[in-house]
């Protein structure tokens, strides 16, 4: 078991995310007959968060050398985001959907102790992974990766499930100031993630597209906008009687003047990342982790979508969202299949491979004594 884990980076916790979203975004949905489905779906998301918790621990205590390592690789250090994502995303679910089978008690303490363990690794990796990559890392601006937006995501995702706490604080102080703190964070992330994706897109355009088995992550992008668009439907939802009416009514403003088009912004990446995957299939792209990147992020797109059907009253937003799960739990299907197979054969656990070495260059004279 602990050679098993030397090489078990931080992104396995994508799938875990991946996981939480199928269960989030069939809550979203608000569909009362298969509620019982996505509780399983959710208690599959925790089992897998604590066997990863408990993974990733012998492997900083076994592997530490490894472990540094990837903290110093730039494709490898981004991943960091993802356990903040993982810790929040499954604490969301308990509340949503876990009180089913835990409890409501037991929900709120769970949901509480991972969004603030959640919160705190997301606030760390934003500001630790950006300087890596600036002092240890020295990065070129043809490495830009869609992998670089997840350590900045990661308080987008508290600023969207922080509210749900709200209205468990004892009224007055403590509901304003969890409630302006995600809002906060909201800013926090967004600001930051519009410049880390003009990096990225301009990386796309200029040094045309990435290897095959990163080309899923181009889906990465969706997770700020998505998210973002969630957020602001949750400010507007637990606004009303926390914060004074005027400021309520501009969360309700803010969750359709800001999340219409942003969303129309996130299908248009969608259709752009869905070509370079097409692409990707047709020039040979066979399965890697990177697969997973085609589930959370359009979660987010669907708790979205499903958050403008609210505050807009239109139908199109209700049908939209219902649209996007179903790519979601296709998407899961691939990655969660693929993942298996890897690991049943063991390849996914396996050390890389190596790059296979140039060939030297070979010297020939011809008989007019000309060196090729």
């Amino acid at each position: 078991m602990v050679t098993a884990v030397r090489h078990l980076g931080p992104n396995w916790y994508a799938s875990v995310m991946g996981t939480a979203a199928l269960a989030l975004g069939g809550a979203a949905l608000g569909a009362d007959g298969p509620r019982e489905l996505f509780v399983g779906i959710w208690a599959l998301s925790l089992l897998q968060l604590l066997v990863l918790l408990a993974a990733r621990a012998l492997h900083w205590a076994c592997h530490r050398d490894q472990a540094l390592a990837h903290l110093r690789d730039p494709a490898v250090a981004p991943f960091y985001g993802c356990l903040a994502m993982a810790l929040l995303a499954v604490g969301a679910g308990a509340l949503a959907l876990g009180r089913d089978w835990i409890g409501g008690p037991a929900a709120v303490a769970l949901d509480s102790v991972l969004f603030v363990a959640g919160t705190a690794v997301g606030l760390v990796a934003a500001v630790a992974v950006p300087y890596l990559l600036a002092v240890r890392h020295r990065v070129e601006p043809g490495q830009a990766a869609p992998a670089w937006l997840l350590p900045l995501v990661a308080p987008m995702v508290s600023a969207a499930v922080g509210p749900q706490l709200v209205p468990h604080l004892p009224p007055g102080q403590l509901r304003e100031t969890l409630l302006y703190g995600c809002f906060a964070l909201f800013g926090l992330s967004l600001l930051t993630t519009l410049l880390m994706l003009t990096l990225v897109f301009a990386r796309l355009v200029t040094r045309g597209p990435l290897p095959l088995a990163l080309t899923p992550t181009i889906f990465l992008v969706l997770g700020p906008l998505g998210q973002s668009t969630t957020a602001t439907g949750a400010f507007a939802d637990l606004a009303p009687g926390v914060v004074p009416a005027p400021y309520a009514a501009g969360f309700g403003l803010l969750a359709v003047l800001y999340g219409v088009p942003v969303m129309g912004f996130a299908l248009l990446w969608l259709a752009l990342a869905t070509a370079h995957v097409v692409r990707a299939r047709r020039h040979g792209m066979r399965f890697a982790m990177t697969w997973w990147a085609f589930t959370f992020p359009v979660g987010t797109c669907v708790t979205g979508a499903a958050a403008l059907g609210r505050h807009t009253g239109l139908a199109v937003y209700d049908w939209l969202a219902v649209g996007l799960y179903g790519l979601l739990a296709a998407g899961w299907l691939a990655a969660a299949s693929g993942t298996v197979r890897g690991l049943l054969s063991g390849e996914l656990l396996a050390a890389p491979r190596p790059a296979p070495a140039a060939p030297r260059p070979v010297t020939v004279r011809t008989t007019s004594g000309a060196v090729r």
